[in-house]
């Protein structure tokens, strides 16, 4: 446990230079897979003309995590961290480069992604492990901050260097720009971050079998249960406007350039309270927030009930995605509540469940909007946004009291 009434700044997390290798082969990969993204949605509608099946590769992305995260998580537990993200790097750089191949056909492409997804999704409860070992426990709140800020940071320029490297090569060109991003990822892990052991023994029992098992004994932690439902839920109802940009622009007569400048509101935002949160809030501070927070950061999606202006809904995202920094105390509350021998089996599971959920979220949003509007869609996520918190947050939403983190498993 951490001395909760101090405050971390980034500067504990970057002195690690391990960290400082994964920091930058994460920021690498997500540019890389960004850009890749922008490449196959573009090859695929040229080849089909077909935006559902342009659309399918969006979806790709996420269905290999309900796999990969889900069924195959005893993985982490059998290969040692380092081990186990390199391998999966170095494999995916084959992959990217045979999806590169002019005449692959489609649904060989297709598999091929779905391939990466699993493979990216094995990893990542490794990765969170080789980030925690990396840095001492008060900085893992700011290096986890960090990977956020990367992440978004890297999505923004993928999509921006994916659309410029279009106009100077072919798709496939870009799709080899993926498989260098991932070999970088590999390298530099390898020659710069540790061999750590796994903190778990294999159970010996048959993957599928041992998945199942590690997924119930991580469920069977109350607290640790809570924490990872509002990691999901939360971010499931928050995609509803990006899931809505284009329509809700369009309805509102906005450019295309509005629609990107749309897309980057809620990301911006993230970064700006995330900084915000970590240079101003102790530890502590930062753990008793999580609940009010995250019910905070839907308040400004129930006024798009009204149908909001363009310049109003942007700020209204802005402030949306400022409330993002619940996510450090509740990174903290994580890590605190996961057991040592259980923890990458259950950051495998929440990057998966976070995935499945953002994109079942962006599909839902979809329907919803269909029905009712792209105003009233965003308002009603709101709605269940703050449903969802209070569900499973709701006595820590009274100030009068305040609930301890759980120890002991319950089922």
């Amino acid at each position: 446990m951490s001395e909760d009434g101090i405050r971390v700044g980034y500067g504990a997390a970057l002195r690690s230079r391990e960290f400082r290798a994964l920091l930058a082969s994460q920021f690498v990969s997500v540019c890389g897979t960004s850009v890749a993204a922008v490449a196959l949605t573009i090859l695929v509608y040229r080849r089909t003309g077909s935006p559902l099946l342009a659309a399918l590769t969006f979806a790709l992305s996420f269905l290999p995590f309900v796999l990969g995260g889900g069924l195959l998580s005893g993985v982490v537990d059998r290969i040692r961290p380092r081990r186990l993200v390199v391998g999966s790097n170095l494999a995916c750089t084959a992959l990217a480069a045979a999806m590169a191949v002019p005449s692959v056909p489609l649904p060989v492409l297709f598999a091929l992604l779905f391939a990466i997804g699993t493979l990216s999704s094995l990893s990542s409860g490794a990765r969170a492990a080789l980030l925690r070992d990396s840095v001492s426990v008060d900085a893992y709140v700011p290096a986890r901050s960090l990977f956020r800020i990367a992440s978004q940071l890297a999505q923004i320029g993928g999509n921006a260097v994916g659309g410029a490297l279009l106009l100077l090569f072919t798709p496939s060109g870009a799709l080899l720009v993926n498989a260098a991003s991932f070999f970088f990822a590999a390298a530099v892990i390898r020659l710069v971050v540790a061999d750590y052991e796994n903190d778990a023994e294999p159970s010996g029992q048959p993957l599928l079998r041992d998945s199942v098992r590690g997924a119930r004994e991580v469920f069977r932690y109350a607290e640790l249960r809570r924490l990872l439902l509002l990691g999901w839920l939360v971010p499931m109802f928050s995609v509803a406007p990006e899931a809505l940009a284009a329509p809700y622009v369009s309805a509102h007569g906005g450019s295309t350039t509005l629609v990107g400048w749309w897309l980057v509101a809620l990301p911006i935002g993230l970064i700006a309270g995330d900084i915000a949160g970590v240079r101003t809030l102790t530890q502590r501070q930062q753990r008793r927030l999580v609940a009010p927070v995250a019910a905070a950061s839907f308040l400004p999606y129930l006024v798009f009930a009204v149908d909001p202006s363009l310049p109003a809904a942007l700020a209204l995202l802005l402030v949306a995605g400022a409330c993002g920094f619940y996510s450090l105390g509740l990174d903290g509350r994580v890590r605190d509540e996961a057991p040592p021998e259980l923890f990458a089996r259950a950051m495998t599971l929440n990057t998966a469940g976070l995935m499945t959920l953002q994109g079942l979220g962006f599909v839902l949003a979809g329907a919803v909007a269909q029905v009712v509007g792209s105003a009233d869609a965003i308002a009603l996520a709101g709605c269940c946004g703050i449903a969802a918190t209070v569900l499973l947050m709701g006595r820590e939403l009274r100030p009068a009291r305040s609930a301890e983190p759980a120890t002991e498993p319950s089922g």
